[in-house]
């Protein structure tokens, strides 16, 4: 009965039969991220951590994950996608565990470092949607896959504040348990959608070595630079809070649900109506657009509504230009090589993700707790530009992409 109603489901352009087993999977996932990221700035400050170590702390998860996502998006052209989701979620635990564990800070470093070379779970998981999406659905449908991340943010730092009643080590262990249960559901339930004609390996010298094309290289770089901003909000936001206004860990916690629901509202109820009317194209420079307004008032917040203000505009703009830009990628991806574009992608941000926290960490220590947002809504605004110049809020006269293989 569940299968039947899936393919009546399909036939009608909603959803595709696994579509909900995969956008589950990746929830779970970011449960476990929703718990850890709150958290660990401080948690990170009970072994000596100053602004900039916490930077560090997480870009190094973010190094490893520059290296490990474009292979293990390779891998996933290759031998599958489920296969690679499963790896992916066991790295996360392990990583999780060792966080968990820890006594010295370089045993958080190595907890990072071990879950970051293994994340490629998302970008492997939005392939698998793009590879069972028709076309004229594949928006809809990585916008509900990106509400996942809004589902993380609610519910992570809800059970990552129960769990740090226990203790400041359990949210990471309870992290650890979500991932490894997740693994195994993955084993049972997820589907294998990689495309069936999609060609193992190639090695011809007209085909490029990454099949990077250069609209891909351009998202690539705004991936990039947007991403720079934004991890400047994330690395030293809990610091902002607790020496601006004065909440700790369950402060921080609270505020991050806030943006998680926001981010259910807009990517699992609007972007979708959003799209049908105004296209990908323009919908991701306009999301581009008010993260740099949302950056530039949380950088001038001194009272509280202020800072709700710019915490609003902030999830809508990344509620906005993250499914649209993963929408872009797959669309613009060649067929049989879309796990290599997604997982380029994901390489580009994690770059980003290497680059900024440790900049934002030095500034915030050194140049001003206004400065980190101040800067990352500069860079946003850069990249808005070049995305207005090269004429991104326009679609092409031709679909970029091919219709998915059945």
């Amino acid at each position: 009965m569940i299968v039947s109603a899936a393919k009546s489901s399909r036939s009608k352009g909603s959803f595709p039969k696994g579509y909900w087993t995969i956008w589950t999977t990746v929830a779970l996932d970011l449960v476990g991220f929703g718990i850890v990221v709150p958290i660990l700035p401080r948690y990170a400050e009970r072994f000596g951590a100053s602004g900039l170590t916490v930077g560090l702390l997480f870009a190094s998860f973010s190094l490893a994950q520059f290296l490990g996502a474009p292979l293990l998006g390779r891998l996933s052209d290759r031998i599958g996608r489920k296969p690679v989701i499963v790896i992916s979620l066991l790295g996360t635990a392990l990583g999780s565990f060792v966080t968990g564990a820890a006594g010295a800070l370089w045993v958080l470093f190595l907890g990072r470092l071990i879950d970051g070379g293994s994340g490629a779970s998302l970008s492997v998981a939005q392939a698998a949607v793009s590879d069972m999406a028709e076309p004229k659905d594949r928006a809809r449908l990585m916008g509900l896959l990106g509400a996942a991340f809004g589902v993380g943010f609610v519910l992570g730092p809800a059970l990552g504040g129960l769990a740090s009643l226990g203790g400041v080590h359990v949210p990471f262990f309870v992290a650890g348990a979500i991932a490894l249960v997740n693994a195994v559901a993955a084993i049972i339930r997820v589907p294998e959608t990689k495309p069936v004609g999609a060609p193992q390996h190639r090695t011809g010298r007209k085909v490029r070595p990454h099949a990077i094309t250069p609209v891909l290289r351009q998202l690539a770089f705004v991936g990039f630079v947007t991403t720079v901003a934004f991890t400047a909000f994330e690395a030293t936001f809990a610091l902002l809070g607790h020496h601006r206004f004065g909440f700790g860990e369950k402060g921080s916690a609270f505020l991050f649900l806030g943006v998680g629901v926001v981010l259910v509202i807009v990517q699992g109820g609007a972007y979708g109506a959003l799209v049908k009317k105004f296209g990908v194209h323009a919908l991701y420079v306009a999301g581009v657009g008010v993260i740099v307004v949302g950056l530039a008032a949380l950088s001038v917040a001194t009272v509280w509504a202020v800072l709700a203000a710019s915490l609003l505009l902030l999830s809508v703009g990344q509620g906005v230009a993250s499914p649209s830009i993963t929408t872009l990628v797959s669309e613009y991806a060649p067929l049989e090589r879309r796990g290599e574009a997604m997982g380029f992608q994901q390489s580009a941000t994690a770059v980003g993700r290497i680059a900024g926290p440790p900049v934002a960490g030095w500034m915030f220590d050194h140049v001003g707790m206004w400065s980190p947002y101040a800067a990352a809504s500069v860079l946003c605004a850069l990249s808005f530009a070049l995305l207005l110049a090269w004429g991104m809020h326009h679609a092409p006269a031709h679909e970029p992409s091919a219709a998915p293989a059945h």
